[in-house]
């Protein structure tokens, strides 16, 4: 019969059998296994195996198959004791192999683990995870095209959230579950040639699987942990040491990736509302990524307040104080390159509580939600809101910080330019005022710590004069927040707290107060806006609603002013202030009530006190404290210790008082001009410049000034105005009022504050032309003061009238 030639199958069975003619490694890999499992890999054939894998590179993919092949068959036959012996020699073979050939066995390798993955048996798993994190922590010198870890992204993911009976074994599995998850990503974090870690498919299965161990601190403690494992450490403590480890490896464009999951979770387990774990996730976040990255973060967090504006008070505050916490964490820069933007989104968020706290729905037409708004969390909200605006601010540079100031300043609403909160039915009026005073909050926490060199930069016309417009309210509260802004701004040496309280103090080096010499830009500043400081004080001292805080707050700005802004002329100027200040109580034409009239003579007593130590000329001090003591005695009610205190005695009348108990211009003006002052000066009454703003203030709300506020929306209609025909106004200069009357009509929300600027300024002009006159028979006269005159408040009148070339103007129709 001819021969028959052998086939594969029967040649292998026939090696099989005759030990002598099986391969060299499969000889040396079967002689590392002891007949006994529990004594363990045989180190001497280990030794063999080893040195003739690296002996032959070539081998070492077979070498990887076959141990391959034995540990599958082990684990179907529940022969775990040659499974752990097959995968330490793994280990051993990858941690000295590294040739070119170290991909195909790794292969091998990779599918063995997958193995005991996927085994039921919870010591299979750790065993897998174990052997893979070793893998992990190896540098291999050649790439890998094709290798995929998907598989074990999924299945670490899954082991994190173990739900074993067991609570020790359910422990570990979770904590090989993080170990595996940390391997991962040292594997393929830098490795350009596998898929992307930061993808999303991978990130939402990674990022949750360590938040709900980290969220588990409370149920699996280290005390369980370290009867187990040799290093004492819980999930919790592990998780947030591969977190930061995560963290710390994303670059600029995987931060969304790696952040986004972290709100998805706290949003699906509502874990906003308890603020302590969101809080905790992101200082681990902010503490762990680059620095020049957290702008990033923050920017996350603000899109994400936005998606959740119609979202519970509770949530929106939780997102809001995880805002305050990372904003005080990053550096100068987490504002990033929007900084008006961050600003921008926070003031949004203020003003749709207080819609929703009047409205009661988060539905803008006003129907009633399936929610219910609770206004004392709306209110939680707001105030965290302010506070996270100044934590903000802090991270600042002055500049930007003075461009914020302007920024929300352009924000305060008035109506007719914010119909929206008008519309509210009601609580229109309402919702002006409390977004007015919500604003102005968050001026103060934005000024909080503000310092400057220059006055004129810190605090521009375009911020200056719309502040001090709000002075003039009827509201308390909003005259004494702009007070306090006033303070914050021109206090540059941490001098408002040692003037807290309004009193006579005796000797001032007790309060070792730090004074700088005026520099030539606070004189500037002085010389321009001095008289507006000087006359909203004194009006400010006439409002019947002031408290003792107005008063204090008054006292501190005076004492500001003399310490931070002084010189010689500007202390006779406070002064002369403070004098009429006396005079407007004394003659009360205002019709101020005893405690008002009472409150401004106490003020008048101690700013005197007070700048007659500052000038150091003993005959002014010796006259100051001859009528402190003569008060003392008879009208200790006059005094800030009578007055500002609980149940203050005071008369039922305050008659006119003469003599030793009031402070004499003329002795003033007598021992000041000995010591060099301007006794011109001295002796000339102080009379507030009223103007046109002060007599449109009156005045239950700002909105019935002059203003010419725009919010930003409105920048491509402000760029428009801006390239119309402008005006400039002379003496003796011809003008045509027709573009001016259409420019204010446009443009301004009151006609009748149109017609009455028109009017106020035609008044000086003697050219008209036919068309002028016919404009001007269109307009509305304004309606006549009463008595014709504007009265000075000591009696005297003044005239309305008043140059041309002094006269205020719109800045849209001059240039």
């Amino acid at each position: 019969l001819p021969a028959r030639v052998a086939t594969d199958t029967e040649i292998k069975w026939v090696c099989g059998c005759c030990g002598a003619l099986r391969p060299r490694y499969k000889r040396l890999v079967d002689n590392i296994f002891p007949e006994d499992p529990e004594d363990g890999l045989v180190k001497a054939n280990m030794e063999k195996l080893t040195f003739y894998a690296l002996s032959a590179p070539e081998k070492l993919d077979r070498i990887g198959a076959y141990l391959s092949e034995r540990l599958s068959r082990d684990v179907a036959r529940h022969r775990y004791g040659y499974v752990c012996i097959a995968m330490e020699a793994l280990d051993q073979l990858l941690m000295a192999c590294h040739c070119q050939s170290i991909n195909l066995f790794v292969e091998s390798f990779l599918k063995m683990v997958r193995k005991l993955l996927e085994a039921d048996k919870p010591n299979l798993q750790i065993l897998g995870t174990n052997s893979f994190v070793k893998f992990a922590n190896i540098e291999e010198d050649t790439p890998s095209y094709h290798r995929s870890y998907d598989f074990f992204v999924s299945r670490f993911s899954e082991m994190c959230h173990s739900s074993y009976e067991d609570p020790d074994i359910r422990t570990k599995i979770r904590m090989a579950g993080i170990n595996g998850l940390q391997g991962v990503v040292r594997k393929t974090v830098n490795d350009d040639l596998q898929s992307n870690i930061w993808d999303p498919q991978h990130m939402d299965k990674i990022v949750p699987s360590l938040l709900f161990n980290l969220q588990c601190d409370s149920n699996i403690g280290p005390i369980q942990v370290s009867l187990h494992t040799k290093e004492k450490e819980s999930p919790a403590e592990l998780t947030e040491r591969c977190f930061r480890e995560l963290l710390g490896r994303a670059a600029y464009g995987n931060i969304k990736n790696a952040v986004t999951p972290v709100l998805m979770h706290l949003d699906n387990h509502s874990l906003w509302e308890g603020k302590t774990f969101a809080v905790r996730c992101f200082k681990i976040i902010m503490y762990s990524i680059q620095s020049q990255h957290s702008h990033l973060v923050i920017q996350q967090l603000l899109g994400h307040l936005d998606s959740n504006s119609k979202n519970s008070a509770t949530v929106r505050a939780g997102i809001v104080e995880v805002l305050l916490e990372a904003a005080a964490i990053a550096s100068s820069g987490s504002v990033g390159p929007t900084v008006l933007e961050v600003f921008n989104t926070l003031l949004r968020q203020l003003r749709l509580s207080v819609d929703y706290e009047l409205t009661g729905s988060y539905d803008a037409s006003g129907n009633i939600g399936t929610k219910i708004i609770k206004t004392h969390e709306e209110r939680q909200l707001q105030e965290a809101v302010i506070r996270t605006i100044g934590s903000f601010a802090n991270t600042l540079p002055t500049y930007q910080r003075s461009e914020v100031m302007l920024f929300i300043m352009g924000k305060i609403p008035v109506p007719g330019v914010h119909p929206a909160l008008t519309n509210a039915g009601s609580g229109g009026n309402e919702g002006t005022r409390m977004i007015q005073i919500m604003l102005l909050k968050s001026l103060v926490q934005v000024t909080t710590g503000f310092q400057t060199t220059n006055m004129l930069t810190a605090l521009p016309n375009s911020f200056l004069e719309p502040l001090l417009s709000f002075s003039l309210m009827e509201d308390p509260e909003v005259r004494l927040l702009v007070l306090t802004i006033l303070l914050r701004v021109i206090d540059r040496h941490d001098n408002t707290p040692k003037f807290s309280r309004i009193s006579i103090i005796s000797d001032i080096s007790v309060l070792k107060l730090k004074v700088d010499k005026c520099s030539r830009q606070d004189n500037l500043f002085m010389k321009k806006h001095a008289q507006q400081l000087y006359r909203h004080i004194y009006l400010a001292c006439k409002e019947q609603s002031s408290g003792p805080q107005h008063f204090e707050t008054l006292y501190t700005l005076l004492a500001l002013i003399s310490m931070e802004l002084a010189n010689e002329e500007v202390v006779v100027d406070l002064i002369r202030l403070a004098l009429a200040l006396q005079d407007l109580a004394q003659t009360n034409e205002e019709s101020l009530s005893v405690y008002n009239r009472c409150a401004v003579h106490a003020l008048s007593a101690a700013y005197l006190n007070l700048i007659c130590q500052l000038t150091t000329v003993p005959t002014f001090c010796q006259h100051v404290h001859e009528v402190i003591e003569m008060r003392q005695k008879e009208v200790p009610f006059l005094l800030p210790e009578g007055v500002f205190r609980e149940n203050p005695k005071l008369p039922a009348t305050l008659d006119k008082l003469e003599g030793d108990v009031l402070f004499q211009q003329s002795k003033i003006t007598e021992v000041l001009g000995g010591s060099g002052y301007n006794t011109d000066r001295l002796a000339t009454p102080y009379i507030p410049q009223f103007t046109d703003e002060d007599r449109l203030s009156k005045r239950k709300s700002i909105g019935e000034t002059v203003s010419l506020q725009v919010e930003m929306e409105s920048r491509n209609k402000t760029q428009s105005y801006e390239n119309c025909v402008s005006i400039q106004i002379f003496p003796d200069l011809t003008v045509s009022l027709e573009p001016m009357q259409t420019l204010l009509v446009q443009y301004l929300p009151h006609s009748h504050v149109s017609s009455h600027i028109i009017w106020n300024h035609v008044e000086h002009l003697s050219h008209f032309d036919d068309n002028d006159s016919y404009v001007l028979s269109t307009l509305p006269r304004p309606p006549p003061s009463p008595s014709g005159t504007i009265s000075s408040g000591y009696g005297q009148t003044q005239s309305r009238s008043v140059p041309v070339y002094e006269m205020k103007f719109p800045d849209l129709c001059v240039y």
